[in-house]
């Protein structure tokens, strides 16, 4: 039994990497100092509630959560690989059928870890994005602070001196201190919702690249126990010799394919408009794009293109296989313009 094919043989870029570039390695892969423990996971969340500017403590909670997540992912990535090794080693001593397909197994589990590997540097985009939104949170408090010092002093000097000269002066300065933190106010409202939509692309794309991959996985998992024979047999009857040595490793191959084509043009899962309505918002008299919902649905395929279930897929001679989703989808969003009259 030669166990040498590995999925990981070849580290060319895939078609996705090359159409969006990987980012660098996630921050939470270095500079552990409470490792990977609940303790940590609990003195990080419980610290960043505690500290700070008002106006950042709850993001700054929710990013050292998005962190204790992320190291837990890492976590189950290092783990799967573990297992799918453990996987390896317990078939060696079966029947050839269930060595073979139990050493492929691990390989197909072995890149599953992998793809959790490289899904937590993507996520981290979306974490260091609502880290930014954090930092222009507490740049503003300060100009928080100081209009409410300034109104405070005010306050009281009118409550013990009505005619000191300094209200006056205070007064003054209240003035420019709400001018600056209008303006303020108005950046991190313009920033919050460009970094929001930003951040939340990036988690949801990632989460779409590494869903797609592991269905693709999983659905030649699914080929590979067809290989296994079930068929009961009495007591002293031997089975016939195994012959899927060919099959499987084209399993793979054709899995590492499907993997290394894999784009973001070619996703199984297309956004459409959903046919519900909505109300027109209030713009005081602008003209406004109403925009329908945008629900997420699969895409009804032909048999030339499109994803086809392992269930129903066609054999041929024996070995198995999967199409892919070749066709590029042209069909594009499109939103209704609506003028409404106030």
């Amino acid at each position: 039994m030669h166990r040498t094919y590995s999925m990981r043989q070849s580290r060319a870029p895939t078609q996705s990497q090359i159409e969006r570039p990987p980012p660098p390695p996630s921050s939470t892969k270095v500079g552990r100092f409470f490792g990977g423990t609940n303790f940590g996971h609990n003195l990080r969340k419980s610290v960043a509630g505690s500290y700070g500017p008002d106006l950042a403590r709850k993001l700054s909670q929710l990013v050292k959560m998005e962190k204790n997540l992320m190291r837990s992912m890492e976590l189950v990535g290092r783990e799967r690989r573990e297992v799918a090794r453990q996987l390896s080693i317990w078939g060696e001593e079966c029947d050839e059928d269930v060595s073979d397909v139990t050493d492929k197994l691990g390989v197909l589990i072995f890149e599953i870890g992998e793809l959790e590997d490289q899904f937590v540097d993507r996520y981290d985009q979306y974490r260091v994005t609502i880290k930014s939104i954090r930092n222009i949170e507490a740049s503003v408090q300060p100009s928080r602070d100081r209009k409410q010092k300034i109104t405070d002093q005010i306050a009281q000097l009118k409550y013990k001196d009505p005619n000191s000269p300094k209200i006056t002066v205070l007064e003054q300065e209240l003035v420019r201190a709400e001018a600056e933190s209008l303006v303020a106010e108005a950046q991190l409202s313009n920033i919050t919702r460009e970094k929001l939509k930003s951040a939340f692309n990036y988690q949801f794309d990632a989460l779409k690249e590494h869903a797609e991959k592991v269905a693709i996985i999983a659905s030649y998992g699914k080929y590979l126990l067809d290989l296994i024979d079930d068929t009961p047999v009495t007591p002293g009857e031997t089975r016939p010799a195994y012959d899927g040595y060919e099959d499987s490793k084209s399993i793979i191959q054709d899995c590492e394919d499907a993997l290394t084509d894999w784009t973001e043009s070619r996703s199984m899962v297309r956004p459409r408009l959903s046919k519900r309505g909505v109300r027109a918002r209030r713009t005081g008299g602008r003209a406004t794009r109403v925009r329908k919902p945008v629900g997420l649905e699969d895409r009804p395929v032909s048999d030339e293109e499109g994803w086809v279930p392992a269930e129903t897929h066609e054999r041929t001679n024996g070995h198995p296989g999967i199409a892919l989703n070749q066709a590029h989808h042209h069909h594009e969003d499109e939103y209704e313009d609506v003028t409404e009259d106030e």
